[in-house]
């Protein structure tokens, strides 16, 4: 069915195909649409689910763990500092390998107080072991919560994963988008059998005390498991490919790079964009591209040097800072090419959009401009010079 929907009513569209059993979250901007659809959705009836109200963001995570933890598909959603207070239950929910589904609707942190978007709250919780996944526009966004329930319950992962969306560009954006059947989501989406949970006719423990004997061996099963999902997620996709004809790949997308002199590198409704600037330069002559991350985490290593060995030059667009040290995204790029012979001759820096500051045509074809012999470790995009002036004055 198609239909005319802001991001967030899709999302929720999806999510109650899904089938949770358990809902649990606290309003937060942008998020806060998503979750009121669902409430509305389990008031009228429409989903059989418990809908339970709390007065945090780390007591709804806490609430969704205890329900993954007796065996009830569940679902949270979230954005910047809720996902910051969610942050202790957020990596007991991967260190207990608990299959959860959560919702990003990324924000910017504070402070200053900033409501808009960039990447940061959830590229801060890249290593607490969940799955990470961002979404491109608002169909591809709905689509990665199927996609992410199976990945997540699969018998051999059993990890938590985060599906990852623009804050109001794609929570508050309107597309066409084309919402799957029941019966489509039930072939594509069997009924949740998990592998372990509390249950008193069968008593286990969960997240107990591991001394050091023991602690380490826990981590490195959740990394190989990791690893292990760069297998199963181009899988997973296939399989929804066949459903519902939609093609994604899930760990990466190369957009016009066969041939391209100049790309870049970028996640989120920004490739939006830059795909739209790109087909200008390309007609004009301009031989550019994008390489499009969907998977963060776990990082398509391998994926990513095959689509940029051969690239003469490659900017890194993040949406997001480590302070005081290399941007995420692009650390991670070049340690794919560290000690490697085959490697484009430069890899540049650019930030921008951070705070929900517009990333325009105009940014993207400087970037383009910027991206020559000279290799720029970090390049703020529409920084404005004259308000650094003030600051210090």
């Amino acid at each position: 069915m198609k239909a005319f929907l802001e991001g967030s009513r899709a999302v929720a569209e999806v999510v109650k195909l899904c089938k949770p059993g358990v809902i649990s979250a606290y309003p937060i901007t942008p998020q806060t649409h998503i979750v009121e659809e669902l409430a509305q959705f389990v008031a009228n009836g429409e989903i059989n689910a418990q809908f339970i109200n709390v007065e945090s963001e780390h007591s709804a995570a806490s609430v969704v763990l205890g329900a993954e933890a007796t065996g009830v598909r569940s679902y949270t959603a979230t954005s910047s500092q809720g996902l910051f207070l969610m942050m202790e239950v957020i990596f007991n929910i991967a260190g207990m390998r608990l299959p959860l589904v959560l919702t990003d609707a990324n924000r910017a942190i504070s402070a200053p107080i900033n409501i808009w978007n960039d990447q940061q709250d959830s590229i801060t919780l890249r290593d607490s072991g969940w799955i990470q996944l961002y979404a491109e526009d608002v169909q591809e966004a709905a689509d990665l919560h199927l996609i992410a329930y199976r990945i997540a319950e699969d018998k051999t992962m059993m990890l938590p994963v985060m599906v990852c969306m623009d804050g109001f560009i794609l929570t508050h954006g309107i597309e066409t988008v084309d919402i799957p059947s029941q019966e489509q989501a039930d072939k594509f989406l069997p009924p949740y059998k998990p592998l372990y949970k509390l249950d008193p006719e069968n008593p286990i423990s969960m997240g107990l005390l591991a001394d050091p004997d023991f602690y380490m061996e826990t981590r490195f099963a959740i990394d190989q498991t990791l690893k292990d999902a760069l297998v199963l997620i181009p899988k997973v996709t296939a399989e929804f490919a066949k459903v519902f004809s939609r093609t994604y790949n899930g760990l990466i997308e190369e957009y016009r790079t066969k041939d391209a002199e100049r790309v870049i590198v970028a996640m989120g409704s920004v490739c939006g964009t830059i795909k739209e600037v790109i087909d200008e330069l390309r007609a004009k002559g301009k031989k550019v591209g994008l390489l499009k991350i969907t998977s963060f985490r776990p990082f398509p290593a391998q994926q990513i040097y095959d689509a940029l060995k051969n690239i003469p030059k490659v900017a890194v667009l993040d949406k997001s800072l480590s302070l005081g040290s290399y941007t995420p995204l692009t650390a991670d790029i070049k340690a794919v090419f560290f000690g490697k012979s085959k490697k484009p001759e430069v890899i540049s820096s650019f930030v921008a959009g951070l705070g929900g500051r517009d990333i325009t045509k105009d940014s993207i074809k400087e970037i383009f401009r910027l991206l020559t012999s000279k290799e720029r470790s970090c390049e703020y995009i529409d920084l404005k010079p004259e308000l650094l002036k003030e600051s210090y004055e």
